[in-house]
């Protein structure tokens, strides 16, 4: 029997495939004096604490010290994460990192009188400062973010107290992650190949992927029988995690945590309540699909862990490396030759961590400073949804290019509502060009159109369907019904029918998907995994068939970074995300590629 080939170790991965951190530093001596610095603003950033409101002048000086030091911390703990990704086995690094988390809960203990302290500053006062000191406006939107959470910022006490316990605050996440990422031991389960594989997050979702029912029903049935017995367990974590958000929402006098969440990155609950709402009215697409899928398998029940192998039947189109950034670079061509020139830089000049090594983070992320170019984790397959993640990645690349190069450092980052818009946009982007460069290739277009289809099914519907479980264990804790395994094993599993179907048996095990979902501590984060498809879907659109006025529109969104709230910086884009156009858009087009999808079938 042939050896299984193994990851290189990091030493033998070839130099061109790395990332280049000398960019950040240029060694970790580099690294240790800029982290000495950020130690030592701590304390003169708290002498500050009081100063605020005197004069403009020290209104101004406290916010610049405070914005120095921000920045050197974010860089020295951009270079420190993604050194301990590259090889998670190095002590060394493994110690780096841990510094770093440790000294940016510090800095936010160090400053976290400024927010209370700022507040204390009426709106008269502010005028005054404004024309004593001019150069405090360029801070104005700075600010005024502040200003707008006055009935929601409590005293300094109250605040470094929430501040320093953070840690205390997020125990039910942190023990979920233990549990779900080390302690639960899984069983072994039959492969494609008839090999006995160790049951695992990351081979589960392969599994499921399989062409053979009997392999996706074991894979389904057997990591499922782990949940369900510490479902009482991880019921507990999640119920402590929805307290924490409850807790804080009434402590700051928001009127539910939906609210004080979505407060947080300015977002009107009504861009919530419009994706839920037109979610549902569009259900039937949805049931559509899985009347298509249960058709094409040609089976007499389709079954929850049926929802994810191809349809298509074949392995999915081989593209290395080389070729997947030729093809990114036509397919982005739409943006224009200014778009195009840094996406050459990031293939040119080693932003890209490319393969696969032995103790190298999983999946693939965007990551990066003000200070820094923009820097992306891969672990690259020959295949399409690694092209996929190429160009989703790189979207998130140019955005954050983008925002730097026009933005000042206050403004240089953007809110995580309008991140996933830029990425999912090239994903569209790259839709559009594929289908149009295969339109006589019958084979191909089934691939591609399997890809969206199953992209927009797993994003927008999926999502929206956990966003709604979210918003209801949240409503349901506040009004006082205990979170019990039951209770939300029951609901989950209605709700699972309700969006699929009755075309689909929603398998009692379906029932405990939400006890293995890490989403749902992230504080009513996943909603935007959906508005922004969605959004992306009709921006994508636009600069395909809307011309070069479109394209403006697009980058002056990418320039703009958060130096507007986020919905008025999609407005510069074109997609106004408070009414529900942008979603219906959205949908027609799914509606157009199932159409498409069925008649090739």
């Amino acid at each position: 029997m042939a050896k299984a080939q193994e990851l290189p170790l990091r030493k033998d991965v070839p130099t061109e495939l790395t990332w280049d951190l000398t960019t950040v530093y240029a060694t970790d001596d580099d690294f240790e004096a800029d982290f000495k610095r950020v130690s030592e603003d701590l304390s003169s950033l708290k002498q500050l604490a009081g100063t605020l409101a005197t004069s403009g002048d020290a209104l101004r000086n406290a916010t610049e010290k405070m914005l120095t030091a921000a920045r050197r911390l974010e860089k020295v703990y951009v270079y420190a994460q993604l050194k301990n990704d590259q090889d998670t086995s190095e002590d060394r690094y493994q110690a780096m990192f841990s510094r770093v988390e440790s000294l940016a809960a510090q800095f936010g203990a160090a400053t976290a009188w400024f927010d209370p302290e700022l507040l204390t500053i009426s709106d008269d006062q502010m005028t005054a400062f404004y024309q004593d000191q001019p150069k405090l406006k360029a801070y104005k939107r700075l600010f005024d973010q502040t200003f707008e959470k006055r009935a929601h910022i409590l005293s300094n006490d109250v605040e470094s107290v929430l501040a320093g316990a953070d840690d205390i605050f997020s125990s039910g996440e942190k023990t979920f992650g233990i549990l779900d990422n080390t302690d639960l031991s899984f069983p072994t389960v039959t492969d494609d190949s008839g090999n006995q594989v160790q049951l695992s997050q990351g081979v589960y979702g392969i599994l499921l992927e399989s062409a053979n029912r009997t392999v996706r029903k074991e894979a389904f049935e057997k990591l499922y029988s782990v949940y369900k017995q510490f479902q009482h367990t991880l019921a507990a974590t999640l119920t402590t995690n929805v307290k924490n958000h409850n807790f804080k929402a009434k402590l700051r006098h928001y009127d539910n945590a939906l609210e004080s969440a979505l407060s947080a990155t300015e977002i009107p609950v009504q861009v919530y309540d419009n994706l839920i709402a037109e979610v549902n009215d569009h259900l039937d697409l949805l049931h559509r699909y899985v009347a298509l899928r249960k058709k094409i398998l040609g089976v007499d029940e389709l079954h929850m862990y049926d929802m994810y192998t191809s349809l298509v039947g074949k392995r999915s189109p081989k593209y290395r490396f080389d070729q997947s950034k030729q093809i990114a670079l036509e397919a982005l061509a739409v943006m224009g030759s200014d778009y195009i020139s840094h996406v050459k830089d990031e293939f040119d000049h080693r932003w890209i961590d490319v393969v696969e090594n032995r103790y190298k983070r999983s999946g693939g992320y965007s990551s990066g400073t003000y200070d820094t170019n923009p820097f992306i984790l891969l672990n690259w397959k020959d295949n399409l949804d690694n092209l996929y993640t190429l160009v989703h990645e790189t979207g998130h690349s140019m955005h954050s290019y983008y925002a730097t190069h026009n933005q000042p450092y206050q403004y240089g980052d953007y809110s995580i509502f309008v991140a996933e818009i830029a990425s999912t946009t090239n994903e569209n982007i790259l839709t559009d060009y594929l289908l149009e460069k295969f339109k006589d290739n019958s084979e191909m277009k089934r691939h591609i159109l399997n890809y969206y289809l199953d992209g927009f099914k797993g994003t927008v519907f999926r999502q929206t369907q956990f966003a709604e479980f979210e918003q209801y264990i949240h409503d349901q804790e506040a009004k006082g019904q205990p979170l019990t395994a039951n209770f939300m094993d029951d609901y989950y599993r209605q709700l699972n029918q309700k969006y699929y179907g009755d075309r689909v048996i929603s398998d009692p095990q379906i029932g405990l998907e939400w006890s293995r979902i890490p989403h749902f501590y992230y504080n009513f984060y996943v909603y935007q995994y959906a508005t922004g498809f969605a959004a992306a879907s009709t921006l994508a659109d636009n600069i395909v068939n809307g011309g070069q006025k479109s394209v403006e529109k697009y980058l002056n969104y990418l320039k703009a970074g958060s130096s507007e709230t986020p919905i008025n910086v999609m407005k510069k884009a074109g997609v106004d995300m408070t009414k529900p156009a942008y979603l219906e858009h959205a949908f027609q087009i799914f509606e157009a590629r199932l159409d498409e999808f069925e008649k090739l079938f």
